[in-house]
């Protein structure tokens, strides 16, 4: 194909991935992944462009963390959790602002999903309200740090797909987590202090008085105090225990279970592994605590699992097919660049991933084309962080619940969407979180 011919060709299938993620992104959900389909056969069937693997090892590692994560709900170990949670918080009311994100960045870490964040945010409202604080200040950034948590989880979509791109070039889930885990905590904490007196005081604040003299702010009834259930701290035993163990496996590759074959001695992949003990830690889960499966792939744990699946799945499969073609192009065009300015890669991650709304559909979209660029793999494990772009535009459910519980209202979208409670404590958390990671890695790696 004439050069001038092939670029205009790569331009506009440029434009229909472009189209399709955009749409995709705008219906939210299992839409991203059929728009992800859609803009497949067209560059399949339309432009000639051999389509490449599916992200299976992806898929199926999230497919089979999701249903654990899903049991651990469905046992109760969720609920406990959160009461765990309302625990800490309310030990010590007056720093919330710095206990909150401490909480959702943990628990959100641990489980791998936001869950147990959302379910948090009345805890925060409240405590911080009894302690007289601006509610704005915790409640933004513990929405951000349990989005940031699900970067430094060992169980969660947006790892299994680094882990599934970097695995072949040797690293292991011990060397992410080692990275992911001090960096972005450390840049929650930044971003806790960054509100930390941001705004003012709540007698200063007119919408709170408004409604404080409306009576729209009134005096939670007490709850009944929550009654841990022997199948709730049994779930949450065995859920530890697998997460320690996918920790432990992922970091110790002399641990895993080897076999020769065909005179090569063959040793069984991280991402099996994962499979394998998220699988095995559910079965349990389900005969010890009286799960009932039906009530598994119903849970909400289980649905948001499914629709990530969904949604990596197309949009994944899609901008693979489309780097894969054009690769050649793209190093020539790109990679000494991006090799040179790795943080131009970053910003790539962070605008894709608020555009997707997803840290797993970014993660499996864009990771494998920065390994493909030339870029270290200490670069790209410093940059995971930078997926965390979704507090950009406040459409996510965790943003939006997290404005929704504080009754204060101090906790805003401003007039021109984009100005929101989110952005300061977001980026500062963001930026700060890779520039670490990038301190980190250069002595991990």
């Amino acid at each position: 194909i004439p050069t001038q011919r092939r670029e205009t060709m790569i331009w506009l299938e440029s434009l229909i991935i472009l189209a399709c993620i955009m749409i995709g992104a705008r219906k939210n959900g299992v839409a991203m992944g059929f728009a992800g389909g859609v803009g497949l056969c067209l560059l399949v069937f339309i432009f000639g462009l051999r389509p490449s693997s599916p992200p299976v090892n992806v898929l199926l590692i999230i497919t089979a963390v999701s249903a654990m994560a899903a049991t651990l709900q469905c046992a109760g170990g969720l609920d406990l959790l959160v009461a765990v949670a309302e625990k800490i918080l309310r030990s010590h009311p007056d720093r919330i602002t710095i206990m909150a994100p401490i909480v959702t960045f943990v628990f959100t870490m641990f489980t791998g999903t936001s869950y147990v964040a959302m379910a948090v945010y009345p805890v925060i409202s409240e405590v911080a309200l009894e302690a007289n604080i601006r509610v704005e200040r915790p409640m933004s950034i513990a929405m951000v740090a349990s989005q940031h948590g699900i970067s430094a989880s060992p169980v969660s979509a947006s790892t299994a797909a680094l882990l599934g791109v970097l695995a072949v070039h040797g690293v292991t889930l011990g060397q992410i987590m080692a990275v992911a885990i001090p960096a972005i905590f450390v840049g929650c904490m930044l971003g806790a202090l960054s509100v930390y007196r941001r705004g003012c005081e709540l007698a200063d604040d007119p919408e709170f008085q408004r409604r404080l003299a409306s009576g729209e702010l009134t005096h939670e009834a007490n709850r009944p105090a929550y009654v841990p259930t022997r199948e709730a701290k049994l779930s949450v035993t065995i859920f530890g225990i697998a997460v320690f163990l996918i920790v432990l496996l992922g970091s110790f590759k002399s641990l895993m279970p080897s076999w020769q074959v065909n005179g090569k001695l063959v040793t069984l992949s991280i991402p099996h592994a994962i499979e394998m003990i998220a699988f095995a830690a559910s079965f349990i889960m389900v005969i010890t605590c009286n799960v009932a499966p039906g009530k598994i792939a119903k849970s909400g744990v289980f649905t948001a699992g499914m629709t990530g699946v969904i949604a990596i799945f197309g949009i994944a499969w899609m901008t693979d097919t489309f780097f894969l073609a054009h690769k050649a192009e793209f190093i020539a065009m790109l990679g000494s660049t991006v090799q040179a300015y790795p943080w131009l890669f970053g910003l790539v991650l962070f605008g894709m991933s608020a555009l997707l709304l997803s840290q797993g559909a970014t993660t499996s979209s864009l990771m494998p084309i920065g390994a493909s660029l030339g870029l270290p793999v200490s670069a790209l494990v410093a940059m995971a962080p930078a997926v965390n772009g979704l507090f950009f535009f406040p459409a996510t459910g965790s943003a939006i619940s997290a404005l929704t519980f504080d009754r204060s209202g101090t906790t805003r979208i401003g007039k021109w969407v984009l100005n929101h409670s989110y952005q300061r404590p977001g980026f500062v958390t963001c930026i700060s979180s890779v520039v670490i990671g990038f301190v980190l890695a250069s002595v991990v790696f």
